[in-house]
């Protein structure tokens, strides 16, 4: 209810705020209510209870009424709403219990006009905006007229709303310097702390304020202040990617090399969101014994985040492209990725996979290899950058282990442009009909299991070992064995069905031009 009942204040102060612009630009005062013309309609029976029970200070009795949404939306004849009744009166709960039930705030505006900023407040019109908004509306629509009033009228610019979010810090985000400058010279801290444990000089960072961050320094903001995740001021502005307030920062203390909570520094920041100028200030003060001691590399972070500028400019400046990320790190993903390749595949990311690999990524250092990722997504181009790079078309999918067939294919089938590229960089389609049942002569046999017969990257402990003929015959794929394997037959000189997959493709329209060419 509170986050709904500011978000319609923000909307209805910032009509208020043009209406007094226009009024203040033309020397005029501002209108009477409005809502009083020719077309009066008198309100309802339960607008006259509302507004007797405002009078009368009937806390109980008003909540019940204000269910009644409609009648708070009712004037009487002098334009008057329940809720300028309950602005006027000492009461603070019933201004409260009539402001949470004006859920159109229909009256919010006449109020503000029958109680000009610049005449005599009544007490509780200062608590609709002390209590409830704590100048945060009127630094937000930049109005400083109404910051001074509220500053005139003793309203506590140090207390801050249920997240600890004070005008402070958000006069900072809107780039306010006159108005952090008023606040400062009465009283408001410099280095006052929200929720999350932010100053107003991180959020001027973070926001790209170069005039209002280097006003906060002189006024003794802590340059080396970290919020409670552990990010410093370097690092909010880093994600905020202004080049000036990185500068300004270096200038006055701050360090490239203090990471948060997480381990990430400046650097990883500025990489992930694509900020080139931030990244160029942040590379030459950075130092490698950071890096490594966060567990990954910028160039991770460049690529995570989609940023190909940036990864040239960290290649550039010598940057491996292969530093796998640290064990911690890599174990906090499902599939135990280690490279920034495996990133940029993963997001199918064409032009960042291209620029890894042409400085030398290698395609097989990932757990799950990058080519299977590439074969899933059915990106054709990432494919065929990663084989013309000499991924391994081979490769089996270490953490899953159960086909006795090399993984690629299996994410392929329903695709016979994957399929060709495939099998034109050399993957071994024998493999597909290596099995247990019998060959095409009717002899059976046992595969032997001695632990120097296992294939490269297989274990004796594998609970599984599937043949392509088994794998081909669950219900949900077997309608596209007779296609599959017709394409297997044009990259074999001979093709040993098993009686098992034989069984199925009995059943495929492709049979009879698979019999006619065996």
């Amino acid at each position: 209810m509170m986050d709904e009942r500011e978000d319609l204040v923000e909307d209805l102060l910032t009509e208020y705020a043009i209406q007094l612009s226009i009024q203040e630009s033309n020397g005029a005062k501002p209108p009477v209510s409005s809502s009083c013309n020719d077309s009066f309609v008198p309100p309802s029976e339960e607008n006259r209870k509302i507004v007797t029970s405002i009078k009368q200070g009937e806390v109980f009795g008003l909540q019940e009424l204000v269910k009644h949404k409609y009648a708070l939306d009712e004037a009487d004849e002098r334009g008057w709403f329940p809720l300028h009744e309950a602005a006027a009166q000492p009461i603070q709960q019933i201004l409260e219990i009539i402001l949470d039930g004006d859920a159109q705030g229909k009256a919010f505006l006449n109020v503000l006009d029958v109680f000009n900023f610049q005449d005599n407040i009544p007490e509780n019109v200062i608590v609709l905006f002390s209590s409830f908004f704590k100048y945060l509306q009127a630094v937000r629509r930049g109005s400083f007229e109404m910051v001074s009033t509220l500053i005139k009228h003793n309203c506590s610019i140090r207390q801050p709303c249920v997240k600890r979010w004070s005008a402070m810090h958000e006069a900072a985000k809107q780039g306010r310097k006159d108005i952090v400058a008023l606040l400062l010279k009465n009283g408001g801290n410099v280095n006052l702390k929200d929720g999350y444990g932010v100053t107003p000089l991180g959020v001027a960072a973070e926001y790209g304020h170069c005039d209002v961050l280097e006003h906060l320094i002189h006024k003794g903001g802590d340059v080396q202040a970290l919020a409670d995740d552990g990010a410093s001021i370097l690092f909010e502005a880093a994600e905020g990617g202004n080049p000036d307030c990185i500068a300004l920062l270096l200038e006055y203390g701050g360090s490239g090399n203090v990471p948060n909570k997480a381990g990430l520094l400046p650097i990883h920041k500025a990489a992930y969101e694509g900020h080139y100028l931030a990244l160029k200030y942040l590379i030459p003060v950075t130092s490698q014994t950071a890096i490594q001691k966060s567990g990954l590399s910028p160039v991770h972070s460049a690529a995570d985040g989609q940023n190909s500028q940036c990864l040239e400019l960290l290649i550039e400046n010598g940057f491996d492209v292969n530093t796998l990320l640290a064990e911690h790190i890599s174990n906090s993903y499902d599939d135990e990725r280690k490279t920034a390749l495996y990133f940029a595949v993963s997001n199918n990311d064409i032009l960042c996979t291209e620029i890894l690999l042409k400085a030398g990524a290698n395609p097989n250092k990932d757990p799950l290899n990058c080519l299977l990722v590439a074969v899933r997504a059915g990106n054709h181009e990432i494919v065929r950058l990663l084989l013309s790079s000499g991924a391994n078309v081979n490769c089996y999918f270490m953490l899953v282990n159960d086909t006795h067939f090399p993984s690629a294919i299996q994410y392929a089938l329903n695709d016979e442009v994957m399929l060709r590229l495939l099998l034109n960089h050399g993957y071994h389609v024998e493999m597909c009909f290596d099995c247990m049942h019998q060959d095409i002569f009717g002899n059976s046999f046992v595969w032997s299991t001695p632990e120097e017969e296992i294939l490269p990257g297989w274990t004796s402990s594998v609970i599984k070992d599937n043949p392509f003929c088994d794998f081909i015959a669950v219900p949900w794929l077997k309608h596209l064995a007779g296609k599959v394997v017709r394409i297997f037959i044009d990259y074999m000189d001979y093709v040993p069905l098993c009686t098992k997959i034989k069984f199925v493709l009995e059943t495929q329209k492709e049979w009879t031009e698979i019999r006619q060419i065996l």
